[in-house]
Parts: C-alpha cells; sequence; structure tokens
C-alpha cells in the first residue's frame, strides 16, 4: 500500500532519534518527555544522584535533605553512644532515653557546627570523633547549598501549548496550526520553532519523519502568542489528506521549541506532541488579545485553548 501523504516534494529525514520501528504510541508525550521505557540498566546508578537531587519537585528534594540529616545524626550518635556518654560534660540524666539524646543533639550541634557549649567531649578519641563529625558537617551545608543554587538557578521553561492543534481556514487554503503562551513574567526572544511529522509508512513497514515547512520559523520578539503554521499547499505531506487519513497513518506532530531566557541569559527548550486525535479539524482559534479600558494590549491566557468551528 502507498503511502497516504504526499512525499513527492518533502525531504525526508532518517529518524528524528526516535527510531523508525513502528510503535503504537505516541513519540513525545505532552509534557515533552519521551515515550520510551528503558530496561537493562543498572538499579544503582551513581552518577545519576545529581541529576535526581536537581530535578526532582521541591517537597521531595527538602524530604531527602532532611532525611540524610537526621540518619548521619543518628550515626554519629550511636558511636557516641558506644564510645560512652560519661566522655562528655552534659546536663541530662543516666537514663537510657537521656543518654540518647544527649549524643543525638550533641550530633547535630558538632554537624551544624553551632555548638551552644552545655554538651561538649572530654576526651581524645570523642573529640576525634567529633572533629571528624564538624568536616563531613562542612562539606554536607557545601552540597546542600550548591544543590538548593542549583534548583533556583537553573533555567526552565513555561510555555503552554494549546491542547489541540487545528486545521483551519488560511489564506485561500487550509493550515495545520497550534499556539503557545510563556507562563512566566520575564521576556523570551529569538524563539524558534520546527514541527516534524512522523507518520507509519504501511509501503516500507517503518516510521517515517518529516519536516515540516512553516509560515515563519522564528520570532524575534514573544511578548503575546505565537501561532505556528503550517500552510497544507500542493507541497505539503498533508494536501489532501483527511481526518482518517492522519489517523491510519498514526500520524503524530511533533513540536521542538527554542528560545534565549533574557532573565538567566540561557538557552531554553521545551517540547510537545499532537497525535492525530489532537488535531480539530475546520476550526480556528478565538484571539486571545485585546485592548484593555486604558487603551493597553491585554492577552488573557486562559484562552490559548479556546478554538471555535468553522463552516
Amino acid at each position: 500500500m502507498p503511502s497516504p501523504f504526499n512525499l513527492a516534494r518533502t525531504t525526508l529525514s532518517d529518524d528524528l532519534g526516535l527510531g523508525i520501528k513502528p510503535s503504537p504510541g505516541r513519540g513525545v508525550n505532552k509534557d515533552g518527555t519521551f515515550n520510551v521505557h528503558r530496561v537493562g540498566i543498572p538499579r544503582l546508578r551513581t552518577y545519576e544522584f545529581y541529576h535526581q537531587l536537581i530535578t526532582m519537585g521541591g517537597f521531595r528534594f527538602l524530604g531527602v535533605v532532611f532525611a540524610g540529616y537526621l540518619l548521619t545524626n543518628a550515626l554519629f550518635a550511636a558511636i557516641y553512644l558506644g564510645l560512652g556518654m560519661e566522655n562528655f560534660i552534659r546536663p541530662g540524666g543516666n537514663g537510657l532515653a537521656d543518654r540518647m539524646l544527649d549524643a543525638f543533639f550533641f550530633s547535630a550541634q558538632t554537624l551544624t557546627t553551632v555548638g551552644y557549649g552545655a554538651l561538649s567531649p572530654r576526651g581524645h578519641l570523642v573529640s576525634a570523633v567529633a572533629a571528624i563529625e564538624s568536616l563531613l558537617g562542612l562539606l554536607s551545608l557545601a552540597l546542600a547549598t550548591g544543590l538548593l543554587y542549583g534548583r533556583f538557578s537553573r533555567a526552565r521553561a513555561q510555555i503552554r501549548f494549546s491542547r489541540q492543534a487545528l486545521v483551519a481556514p488560511y489564506r485561500g487554503i487550509t493550515a495545520l496550526m497550534f499556539r503557545f503562551v510563556n507562563l512566566r513574567s520575564n521576556q523570551l526572544i529569538e524563539v524558534e520553532a520546527t514541527v516534524v511529522l512522523t507518520f507509519h509508512d504501511a509501503e516500507t513497514q517503518s516510521r517515517q519523519f518529516v519536516t515540516l515547512q512553516l509560515e515563519r520559523t522564528r520570532i524575534s520578539l514573544f511578548p503575546t502568542s505565537w501561532t505556528v503554521v503550517h500552510p497544507i499547499d500542493e507541497a505539503s505531506p498533508l494536501s489532501g489528506r483527511t481526518e482518517a487519513d492522519l489517523r491510519a497513518a498514526r500520524a503524530e506532530v511533533i513540536v521542538l521549541i527554542k528560545a534565549f531566557d533574557d532573565t538567566f541569559a540561557q538557552t531554553i527548550y521545551q517540547r510537545t506532541s499532537y497525535t492525530a486525535e489532537e488535531v480539530r479539524w475546520n476550526a480556528r482559534f478565538v484571539p486571545m488579545t485585546q485592548v484593555g479600558p486604558d487603551g493597553q494590549m491585554e492577552m488573557d491566557l486562559g484562552l490559548v485553548d479556546a478554538s471555535e468551528g468553522v463552516a
């Protein structure tokens, strides 16, 4: 069976990096992550530890830091108990609970280099252990500070894509289009878009990738929204195709956005995709901007998904 798409005047890329083997699901999830489950990797990956600490959620990160703090103090408290609490000057009693609490709080004061003075060692061995713990405390505080800085200073895009792509009227023909906005109050400049159509080719039994030609691939300023448009003209692989054709070919439109964040002076990236089921035909987007009472342009971010049908 020949391909349902017009490929006569388009350039096929060998692979976008997702593999050319047919896949029953989408290649890129809506949140930009890749729909690939990797197996055969070791359970313990120390090289992933820093990356996980930087990228994990905020509450989970604080939980890991707090758990590490408690475990470290519990370990050194056990060492101090093993050496004997008679080697400390302390105000607590001689019961087991009192000795355990004194050992734990002495460890916490040593690890954080606070040293209130109510608890102190009076032997060379316990002083040596306390010195080692204080050094570990300095290193761990420096590491925690670096991780916090890395988490807050990492440039992350907050681009909101429309939930659906549309096939809408466009200059006497039709066009495939979607739009997106920047949810942050910062400024993005030099925004670039790359849109790739991927589909299952029944003739070769492989997945093909076609870079779609856009009305424009780059805008210098991004103060409002950008509707990315692929005109469906005679050169388009979508020319003459229907919604049923896209569904039959398990078509997916993969979107890659690149922009420069002037707040962090870094280049940011974001991805998403639209499957054939997420393309609405014969519809157009509702305008998001209007002139406010004071004469200033207003943009309603809540309308990014708003569309209406056309005859």
